[in-house]
């Protein structure tokens, strides 16, 4: 598809006045998405007893089946959830763990993630072990390689990302999986970037467990993911964190009643899936990814900085590193990104991940080079804003 960027952007609700470079946040819904998920709801509430009762198991059996196939997974082994940390939950908190025993991650872990990670430890006595991935990162091997270094006898679980939220790397997951696997050590891939974002394979991964989300890079409606068992893992039930009605009658079906909610979000799967094939599929993927590259090198030239690892390292999101003299936490990333809306209207996470500051610019089908024009003297703005204000 031609026309992307400005010609687009009429696709989304956006404000008029912003640069909007960050879409790996919370995604961004087009307009006919969620005027389709109007639609369900409208159909929910003409009858709800005949909807949830009658036509809902089916409906969300038929989103699932969509969304499987999309990402290369078997439907009777693939769930939905309301997001990517739902999925995490339910699996954290579907295993026991001992006194002793270590799960093992990195230090990009998503915020939520770590956290879920350390509920389950402290209840149970087991160790959460972050092995460090150095910023810019060499060869992706090199995550592979830490990873497998911190593995040993006591290791019961790994989780891993697909995309590191933080950082934007995208780690050799399969690698990882090939090396824990062999040794007997079930792994959780977060995906929650992946789907819409990168070429995807679930199954070839090989994960015991994968979630990922829709409502990212595939753009349907907030509330909307899935999680995927391996074959020779389905054996080691998983169930959702709400146990309701289904408990005991297999992974569809209770995931697929906890209760009552809205799964509009869901039943949008299909025609968000349907969207991104319009928009190009693999040829949008790649379009972002390559504006990203170019957008962020440039900008890291621009700031003499660096990227967070080479090209190959990233997709349709990058990091560059902000040199600013600020110490590495959260707080002052904040500051930093709201420097950059409330003084440029530039709407960019920032991130503190492997000691520095990083700037994560996001691309989809709406950004084009236009957007990244002013990028530098924003940035320059913000930073000086920022240490000023120390």
């Amino acid at each position: 598809m031609s026309g992307y960027g400005r010609a687009l952007r009429h696709l989304w609700a956006f404000e008029e006045d912003m640069v909007f470079l960050n879409h790996g946040a919370y995604g961004a819904t087009p307009r006919e998405l969620f005027e389709r998920q109007n639609e369900w709801r409208l159909r929910m509430e003409a009858q709800p007893p005949r909807f949830f009762m009658n036509e809902l198991p089916d409906l969300i059996r038929g989103a699932a089946s969509a969304i499987a196939d999309f990402v290369g997974a078997a439907v009777e082994r693939t769930v939905l959830l309301e997001n990517a940390t739902s999925g995490v939950n339910a699996v954290l908190r579907s295993l026991r763990f001992a006194p002793g025993e270590r799960i093992v991650t990195t230090d990009h872990v998503y915020g939520a993630v770590r956290n879920t990670l350390r509920f389950a430890a402290e209840r149970s006595g087991a160790t959460v072990v972050e092995v460090p991935v150095p910023m810019p990162l060499g060869a992706a091997a090199d995550v592979a390689d830490a990873v497998e270094g911190a593995l040993d006898e006591r290791t019961r679980l790994v989780v891993i990302d697909h995309i590191a939220s933080p950082s934007a790397l995208v780690f050799p997951v399969a690698d990882i999986v090939r090396r824990c696997r062999g040794r007997g050590i079930p792994v959780l891939v977060d995906g929650a970037h992946a789907p819409g974002h990168v070429d995807l394979d679930v199954d070839a991964i090989g994960a015991d467990w994968y979630v990922g989300n829709g409502h990212k890079w595939l753009c349907a409606p907030k509330g909307t993911a899935f999680l995927t068992v391996a074959a020779d893992a389905v054996e080691r039930e998983i169930h959702p964190t709400t146990i309701s009605h289904a408990y005991g009658q297999g992974l569809a079906a209770e995931f697929g009643k906890i209760g009552t909610r809205d799964p509009s979000a869901w039943l949008c799967l299909p025609d968000a899936i349907a969207l991104h094939r319009r928009l190009g599929g693999r040829a949008l993927r790649e379009r972002n990814a390559a504006l990203a590259g170019s957008a962020g090198a440039a900008l890291a030239a621009d700031l003499e900085s660096d990227l967070g690892g080479a090209a190959r390292s990233f997709g349709a999101m990058i990091t560059v590193r902000l040199a600013c003299g600020l110490d590495a936490t959260w707080r002052n990333a904040a500051r930093l990104r709201d420097r950059l809306w409330h003084d440029h209207r530039v709407e960019a996470l920032v991130a503190a991940v492997a000691g520095s500051l990083w700037l994560r610019l996001s691309v989809h089908a709406y950004n084009d080079e236009a957007d990244f024009a002013g990028l530098p003297e924003a940035v320059r703005g913000a930073l000086a804003a920022g240490v000023g204000a120390r």
